[in-house]
């Protein structure tokens, strides 16, 4: 679950970035609800690939161990 979600924030922290650096608004859901700058969508960008990262390394961990991920 925590790499799903951490892939979510990514394209919405990539999309807002490349919007607002590149287009004349920010892009994805976001800019609907808060007024971001640039900045802080490339925090979330980096926030969501640490996430899915995360999630990711936990999943291999419990693979190796025989884990079922519930």
């Amino acid at each position: 679950m925590r790499g799903f979600i951490g892939f979510i924030v990514m394209i919405q922290g990539a999309m807002g970035f490349i919007g607002q650096t590149f287009s004349d608004g920010a892009w994805g859901l976001l800019p609907h609800w808060f007024e971001l700058p640039s900045i802080a969508y490339a925090g979330l960008f980096a926030a969501g690939a640490a996430l899915a990262v995360w999630g990711d390394l936990d999943k291999k961990r419990r693979q190796k161990r025989g884990e079922s991920g519930a």
